[in-house]
């Protein structure tokens, strides 16, 4: 079955028809048993939407005789000339199959969506060499005003991901070695001593889905958005429980690191290496144990391994051909 992401990307059309073709595939793939009563208010608090573009989703749907009306109020996965036993349960994701973290409908602004897009193209660009970023060429390209594109800029240098001088362009990149290496020596002197301050104020119980997700990613090949959430969930939702809000803004500004990952990944097309997965889950491990000062000494070890990996990956990316940029991005 098709992702709610690729029914997104293959039709980008209004919500009720990306609804629409969700609930489609879920019906002819019989993923779902016949009988179950779909009901409008559970399927939009489930699509995180209102009720209208379910409605009319739903609407469709019968019109195409996948479901029947129930009862004057709601449907149910039937065709009309059929008796079926009504079956009332909760709609989740878990009874659609669907991914448990993912957004099924793209509810964000123009310019939240502007905003990832820019991020991935300019963490990209800054592997590859110094790059200017031309704010008018960039207006042009997502058909917005050049306030939406220089807000986006200025939200992204503080990430690190961008700098600007007074009077001069926007520029990123070059990513050097170096600049890894600083990356890690301050991630090196924080995060340890973050997580033996917020161990004892993390759930147990979700440390134990943290560490089972992780070992369900061994041998698989993950996208950008599963990547990055791995590496938050270690780096950034473990620590920030110890309350240094001054420290998770320097942690959220050393992204260098995960940049690299993702495009050597993202260009290799290949599973995650297990080495860092089972760093990761030893961890979570000791935090599970109560053990803080050795679950602090695992991080640490695990960031000098991963410095070491990234280098590496930063060389192997060195000699790949520039993957293709938009044209507002002009060498520099």
């Amino acid at each position: 079955m098709k992702s709610a992401q690729a029914v997104k990307e293959e039709t980008g059309s209004a919500r009720y028809e990306v609804i629409r073709q969700v609930l489609h595939n879920i019906l002819l793939q019989q993923r779902i048993p016949q009988g179950l009563v779909l009901l409008e208010g559970p399927l939009a608090q489930l699509f995180g939407t209102s009720r209208v573009p379910v409605r009319r989703a739903l609407s469709l749907l019968h019109e195409e005789g996948l479901i029947a009306r129930f009862e004057g109020r709601g449907f149910i996965v039937a065709q009309d000339a059929e008796t079926v036993e009504p079956i009332r349960i909760a709609l989740t994701r878990e009874l659609f199959g669907l991914d448990e973290q993912q957004a099924l409908v793209d509810t964000r602004s123009s310019g939240e969506k502007v905003l990832e897009n820019l991020q991935i193209v300019l963490s990209t660009a800054m592997v590859f060499g110094c790059y200017q970023v031309d704010e008018q060429k960039a207006a042009q390209h997502y058909n917005i005003s050049r306030s939406v594109i220089r807000e986006s800029l200025m939200r992204l240098r503080d990430k690190g991901l961008v700098e600007k001088e007074p009077y001069s362009q926007w520029l990123t990149g070059p990513l050097t070695a170096r600049e890894i290496a600083d990356h890690f020596e301050i991630r090196a002197s924080l995060e340890p001593t973050a997580l033996r301050k917020a161990g004892q104020h993390l759930a147990v119980d979700w440390l134990t889905a943290s560490l089972e997700k992780t070992q369900r990613y061994k041998g698989k090949q993950l996208t950008a958005a599963e990547l990055e959430w791995l590496e938050e969930d270690l780096h950034v939702r473990c620590l920030e429980p110890a309350g240094n809000k001054l420290m998770m803004q320097i942690l959220r500004q050393n992204q260098s690191p995960f940049i690299v990952t993702r495009i050597f990944y993202d260009l290799l097309a290949i599973p995650v290496e297990t080495a860092m997965l089972e760093e990761h889950c030893l961890v979570y491990e000791m935090l599970l144990k109560g053990n803080w000062d050795l679950a602090a000494a695992c991080l640490r070890d695990h960031l000098e391994r991963a410095q070491l990996r990234t280098l590496q990956r930063l060389k192997v990316l060195s000699v790949l051909p520039v993957p293709e940029l938009p044209d507002f991005m002009e060498p520099h």
